[in-house]
């Protein structure tokens, strides 16, 4: 194979704002079939981003039965990433879904067992591991600099950025919040980082406290507080079979001057790192202690684009051309879904929830 072709299903704003523009820049991939429940927007990606003879299906089964698509992204609400994946994955193709993986561990589990059992890839769309520091630091990770990572911090904090378009606020639809929205980036980072997928309890709670209030200082407009059904912030404790700790806190709408989303902080046997306010490194060295600060340019990898989206694209082509394990695997995306799920259901039940 030396061209992708690829099916949009859902072109809303994820798709336009990433999917598309970074698929644009690939030459081996051309995007050949759109479905959205909006035939207007369907018509708007294809004329903006398809090939000349790009279809557009008023159905998604029209679309998995296309045998000129090999690969689709799913970029549709989180209540229907299994159901697509798995039909898309039944029918032969590849899968790049948009994140959470799904809306429920189980959905989630049902997508790895397809997948592992019809050989089609699936891949999450976690693209904050593309970034320029998320790379560098991943490697130091990887190298020992750090040594053994045995708490880390994921940061999803936003102080009044409550999305109020689509579905983000219908529980039913999304399964949750910041938690499973924003939440799950910087989750993905952390586990990725200490190279830990193994959890072993978790303590979590959720709050509606700034829900109900509504805010016109919200960075895109006021929201409805009768349809904010999901949480507002929500915040865990994971420990791992390993003894690790991994510290997760995530919010769309907190007092709060402590602003930072899809970043970890990392503590280690020999160095700790964080990515606020740049990528620093800390530690003890000669009988003082240091902090350096990480300045990260185009030299980490020149042949490689800046952008992180167009990495994530450019990474999950080259996985399909040289049938490669993409970047996040599906056991991957699967763990992090268990996760988040038992911070809910501990938030829930108020008490800690354990994995076999």
């Amino acid at each position: 194979m030396s061209q992708v072709h690829v099916g949009m299903i859902g072109c809303g704003g994820i798709a336009f704002g990433k999917h598309l523009p970074s698929l644009a820049k690939i030459p081996e991939a051309k995007i050949t079939a759109f479905f959205d429940v909006s035939q207007e927007r369907a018509h708007d990606a294809k004329n903006k981003f398809g090939t000349p003879d790009a279809r557009v299906y008023d159905n998604v089964q029209a679309l998995l039965a296309d045998p000129d698509v090999h690969v689709v992204h799913v970029c549709t609400p989180n209540d229907t990433h299994a159901e697509i994946s798995i039909a898309a994955m039944e029918a032969g193709k590849h899968v790049l879904c948009e994140k959470p993986m799904a809306k429920t561990s189980a959905d989630a589990q049902r997508m790895l067992e397809v997948s592992e059992r019809t050989g089609r890839k699936l891949s999450i769309a976690y693209q904050n591991r593309y970034r320029a520091d998320s790379r560098w630091l991943y490697a130091a990770c990887r190298g020992g600099e750090l040594g053994e990572v045995y708490l880390a911090k994921a940061h999803a904090i936003r102080r009044r950025a409550v999305p109020t378009w689509g579905v983000f606020l219908d529980l039913e639809k999304q399964g949750g919040g910041p938690l499973i929205d924003i939440g799950t980036h910087a989750l993905d980072l952390a586990l990725w980082m200490m190279d830990n997928y193994e959890p072993k309890t978790v303590l979590g709670t959720t709050y509606r406290k700034l829900a109900e209030q509504g805010s016109p200082a919200n960075a895109w407009g006021n929201w409805n507080p009768e349809a904010f059904t999901v949480e507002d912030s929500a915040f865990a404790m994971i420990t791992m079979k390993s003894g690790a700790t991994v510290w997760v806190e995530s919010s769309w709408a907190l007092n709060t001057l402590d602003i930072d989303e899809a970043k970890v902080t990392l503590h280690g046997s020999k160095a700790g790192a964080d990515m606020k306010g740049g990528l620093r490194v800390n530690g003890e060295e000669h009988g003082q202690l240091y902090t350096k600060e990480i300045l990260l340019g185009n030299q980490f990898d020149p042949s490689m684009p800046s952008d992180s989206a167009e990495r994530e694209a450019r990474a999950w082509i080259d996985a399909i051309l040289n049938d490669q394990a993409p970047v996040v695997t599906a056991r991957q995306g699967y763990v992090v879904q268990q996760i988040l799920e038992a911070i809910y259901e501990s938030a829930n039940k108020g008490q800690a929830i354990s994995f076999a």
